[in-house]
């Protein structure tokens, strides 16, 4: 029974994640709708997620924290840089030069990139051979589908909410008097971004290897983030207004994508990739959207479309399939270390000598 809690607490501690991250989806959508700067909500982010992460690390991790080498802080300032600052601020960029909705499909193609990533650097294996490898690349490719069919097809409203409808026109219009050279920049700007995010889990997964506390590398990690960020903010503009922080909502709004969204959630993606590998934490980051939309259709009774519920549903089987062909791989590994295992016994136990024991005979 233990052995079976253990297995699971990678999928139910990624679940958690996804479900925080579709919250603190809500809440920069409400901030960020009245108009507060993105690159300072980064920042602010970051800088509380260092403040609350530095205690925990210090007295969670202190009698077991290895020492911090120039080579490790390299590894972590890059991972500031793939993770949080420059990757924030390309789909932010991407967001402002296409759409959110456009952005999203990027997003989404993020276990696929990782899993292609992971296969020159023989991380990952799929061969069409066995059953696992046919589950992966089919369950990536079922993933990708259901991705372009939930941002692409609308279909038919499937709720009646009263203002609702009235508002799509008009972003469909915006949308559409965008030039080619924005929406071009901006597609530029999200494969970048998607590019540096699937590359972050190869970074993390080199830093849990030589640095494995999660919680130290974690707040290591968003302190760089946080000067990182400043910099990009002082950088595309020196309005100090922009730093006050207005009402209560932002002030929430901080505080939890601080602790939570950019402080546990980053502890625990770093502590699955340290289990179960890259491409399975990738895996998760549809679900991301799937949950938003959720809330979106609950709290914020924003509209649900058919082509919006097909796709959820065509990548939550593509996510069971890839997840599936990874538990696969495992039970298979699993064996043949096992059979070997009883092989090198055999072969280690002495060998039984027979003695025969002839009678001289009588005469």
């Amino acid at each position: 029974m233990k052995i079976s809690c253990d297995q699971w607490k990678p999928f139910i501690t990624m679940i958690a994640i996804d479900f925080a991250f579709a919250v603190v989806n809500i809440l920069l959508k409400e901030v960020l709708d009245k108009g507060m700067n993105h690159l300072v909500l980064v920042t602010y982010r970051l800088s509380i997620s260092t403040i609350f992460l530095a205690p925990v690390a210090y007295f969670c991790e202190r009698n077991s924290r290895p020492k911090l080498t120039f080579h490790v802080l390299c590894y972590l300032f890059c991972s500031a840089i793939v993770g949080t600052s420059l990757t924030q601020y390309l789909f932010l960029l991407g967001i402002q030069y296409t759409s959110a909705t456009f952005a999203c499909a990027f997003l989404n193609m993020v276990p696929v990139i990782t899993f292609v990533m992971a296969l020159p650097f023989r991380i990952e294996r799929a061969s069409l051979r066995c059953s696992s490898g046919r589950a992966k690349i089919g369950g990536s490719l079922i993933c990708v589908g259901g991705a372009l069919l939930l941002i692409f097809h609308r279909g038919m409203p499937l709720f009646k909410h009263s203002g609702t409808d009235e508002t799509r026109p008009g972003m469909e219009l915006n949308l559409g008097r965008k030039t080619t050279e924005r929406w071009t920049l901006g597609c530029m700007a999200l494969t970048a971004g998607v590019l540096l995010w699937s590359s972050w889990f190869f970074i993390q997964l080199n830093v849990s290897r030589r640095y494995p506390c999660q919680y130290s590398s974690t707040a290591i990690m968003t302190f760089f983030g946080t000067i990182q960020s400043a910099l990009l903010s002082l950088f595309s503009g020196r309005n100090l207004s922009m730093w006050v922080l207005k009402g209560k909502m932002e002030i929430l709004t901080i505080l939890y994508a601080g602790m939570i969204g950019s402080g546990l959630c980053f502890v625990g993606m770093a502590w699955c990739v340290k289990e179960k590998g890259p491409v399975f934490t990738a895996a998760f980051s549809p679900f991301v959207q799937i949950l938003s939309a959720m809330f979106d259709i609950l709290i914020l009774h924003e509209q649900l479309h058919l082509g919006s519920l097909l796709g959820s549903i065509i990548v939550i089987i593509g996510l069971y399939i890839l997840l599936w062909g990874k538990n696969k791989e495992l039970q298979n590994s699993v064996s043949k270390i096992n059979h070997q295992e009883t092989e090198d016994v055999k072969e280690q136990e002495p060998q039984q000598l027979e003695v025969t024991v002839r009678c001289p005979e009588s005469k």
